[in-house]
């Protein structure tokens, strides 16, 4: 049982997996658990070392102050306030350039390992950040309906490319309380609050929740019981209690940072993850944003730090990793009255990687002109999310069908940026 939990507490199955912050969803069935002598063997992609990571920026993050287009004068004209000045801008290429509380990230940008999306999002112009939310999570902008996540139907996709092949229970993993819309639907996945709150203690307490859980018929864990027990045990195995992330990788406090130290120690342990979600909110800077510093300055902090800390810490399996960037719309051009941004519609997605064509803002610049605004207030999107997204899936995980992914995108090989070195 948990090492927190009072021995005279009975032990149930529910009390188990909140208490052990693990939740496990997924109606398809999984092979016996794997030995970590044979983890290495789990699929095409985990054969080549390849992982997924996205992060999702929570909010909408803005774009115009993250990767600031300093070089426009209409950008200092919307935003006579609350701009990032040229002078301080952190330069990328002479026309872009990072808000100052980014510099962890500009080693990275000039080892060419980072790569950047600009005026990309959904085409779908709902400026509500819960639908924009789902409709970029179920990769289907415009359409309510769909039941699983992008992330899901690209693992989905993996399967159809290579049948046969064999995973461990931590092929998909979510950091966070529940499993996030992104990675719902066939696919198990794991989602883990706290790696460091798992333990049974004892042999007999051991063998009763594995009898437990192989006679549940509890409709989200059916099916799941034995895979999630052996979980917990490869999650022991790897001792998360006693972590020590690499000299130099320098995590920020806080849940975000946590989330991306966890992420490294699960891929890191050799567990089989394929794929891994995580999130980071408090993005949406309606008043107060402020420029250089101020409230958007200490997300980025935040924001930056984390993803250094994160390709320190892998160190050279950090070549194998791709790490996606995204929030589901961008902000107002002009400044506010309250010294912030309102709900806009293009955005900046980051992707960083040993395989990413790096040192590069991909896309097309639409511009800031007055006549070349998204309905005469936002940046223009001329690069869709799912281009992104597609890219990563096909050359990370290598889901071959992106109408599965992405379905009615019609979304092809040719619509990639490439991003991604094949």
């Amino acid at each position: 049982m948990p090492q927190h939990q009072s021995p005279a507490r009975p032990l149930t199955r529910r009390a188990f997996i909140k208490d052990g912050a693990l939740a496990v969803v997924g109606t398809a069935s999984i092979p016996t658990f794997l030995t970590r002598s044979v983890l290495a063997q789990a699929t095409t992609a985990q054969a080549q070392g390849k992982r997924l990571v996205v992060i999702f920026q929570r909010g909408a993050a803005d774009g115009l102050n993250v990767v600031v287009p300093y070089r426009e004068p209409s950008y200092y004209q919307y935003r006579p306030y609350i701009s990032i000045p040229a002078q301080q801008v952190i330069d990328l290429d002479g026309f872009f350039g990072l808000h100052p509380a980014m510099a962890p990230l500009k080693p990275l940008w000039d080892a060419r390992h980072l790569a950047i999306v600009h005026a990309s999002g959904s085409p779908d112009p709902t400026r509500s950040h819960f639908d924009a939310q789902d409709y970029m999570e179920s990769g289907t902008p415009g359409v309510k309906a769909t039941l699983d996540g992008w992330l899901n139907r690209a693992l989905q996709a993996q399967d159809a490319a290579c049948s046969g092949c064999a995973h461990t229970p931590f092929r998909a993993v979510a950091l966070g309380p529940e499993v996030p819309r992104t990675l719902e639907g066939s696919i198990q996945t794991i989602a883990l609050d706290n790696l460091r709150d798992f333990c049974v203690d004892s042999a007999p307490a051991a063998a009763d929740f594995a009898a437990m859980y192989d006679h549940s018929t509890d409709a989200v864990l059916h099916g799941t019981g034995q895979e999630t027990f052996e979980a917990v045990r490869m999650l022991q195995s790897a001792d998360p209690a006693h972590y020590t992330p690499a000299i130099g990788a320098d995590y920020p406090g806080g849940p975000f940072g946590n989330s991306l130290k966890q992420i490294a120690q699960l891929l890191k342990a050799n567990l089989g993850v394929e794929a891994a979600f995580a999130d980071i909110g408090g993005w949406d800077t309606h008043h107060d944003q402020g420029g250089a510093e101020g409230q958007l300055a200490g997300r980025l902090r935040d924001f930056s730090q984390g993803l250094a800390a994160f390709w320190t810490d892998m160190g050279d399996e950090a070549e194998n990793v791709t790490i996606v960037t995204m929030s589901e719309f961008g902000r107002t051009c002009r400044e506010n009255g309250t010294g912030g941004t309102d709900h806009g519609h293009a955005n900046a997605m980051f992707i960083l990687g040993g395989g990413v064509r790096g040192g590069q803002v991909h896309g097309h610049w639409p511009g800031l002109a007055p006549e070349q605004l998204y309905q005469g207030r936002d940046l223009a999107i001329t690069t869709d999310f799912r281009q992104v997204l597609g890219e990563a899936a096909f050359r990370t995980l290598g889901a071959r069908n992106l109408e599965l992914v992405f379905p009615q995108a019609g979304l092809n090989r040719s619509d990639f940026l490439n991003i991604l070195q094949v």
